[in-house]
């Protein structure tokens, strides 16, 4: 039993071993924030992901919205922020979607540059530069390189949660770990992205404060029950105002 039980140990560190490897082997610093990170896959691979997952994403929303001028609002809106920022410069294909769903108020982006805004979001925007602002957090997320940055954590604390699991019976314990590590690096990822944002809104002329406003609209929509920021993927809003009043005054507007 005891021979049994330190074989088990011994596995489970070479699994842990593994892990911390692999995690260190995909480790590089991303050339448009400046952050090192862990990536799952390369531009290429998340291009590929975003245009395949395009699809189903959209039906999942009542498929694209028919008015096609409002369509060209979002794409002139779209191409403006990248034209005039970093984005221009990597190698993603950005498409800007607007969906027909009337309900859901919620913009996304998928890995390698498809970026959607459902209707019911569009809506309740009062002019250009807060769906600049909209769009221009989307795109943060797409440099930010996000998708793929929680592709490879959330393979990082599967394998070293079997690692633990058969070394010392703690998957569990450590599987919750990871998941509150994962949703507190989630809100990292939407605090980054208001600030490229930011950064994206100015160099296209919009009006950074309108961000802001943005703000107050989903927290708005979202009532007086809205999740407390501690179970939510997404900072609270008021906290998310103070962050992007800070990056206006870093980035000199």
């Amino acid at each position: 039993m005891r021979g049994s039980w330190k074989i088990r140990i011994a596995i489970g560190i070479l699994i842990i071993g593994f892990a911390y490897f692999q995690k260190c082997s995909r480790t590089e610093t991303n050339p448009y924030t400046g952050r090192e990170q862990a990536i799952a896959l390369d531009p290429q691979e998340e291009i590929a992901l975003g245009v395949q997952s395009a699809p189903q994403m959209a039906q999942q929303h009542g498929g694209l919205h028919p008015d096609e001028s409002l369509q060209q609002v979002v794409d002139r809106v779209g191409e403006k922020l990248v034209n005039s920022s970093v984005a221009n410069k990597s190698p993603y294909r950005y498409d800007f979607h607007l969906l027909a769903d009337p309900e859901a108020i919620n913009a996304f982006a998928l890995p390698g540059g498809q970026i959607f805004i459902t209707y019911a979001l569009y809506s309740k925007l009062e002019n250009e530069d807060q769906l600049a602002g909209v769009l221009g957090h989307e795109i943060g997320h797409v440099l930010g390189r996000h998708s793929s940055e929680r592709i490879a954590e959330s393979d990082f604390w599967q394998t070293i949660s079997q690692g633990a699991s058969v070394g010392a019976n703690a998957g569990d314990i450590v599987a919750g770990i990871g998941q509150n590590t994962l949703l507190t690096n989630g809100r990292g990822d939407e605090l980054e992205s208001d600030d490229l944002g930011v950064k994206f809104m100015i160099k296209a002329g919009y009006d950074p404060y309108e961000m802001i406003d943005v703000m107050q609209i989903l927290k708005d929509a979202a009532g007086p029950n809205r999740v407390p920021e501690f179970q939510s993927t997404h900072p609270d809003p008021d906290n998310r105002i103070d962050k992007i009043k800070a990056s206006i005054k870093k980035y000199g507007k």
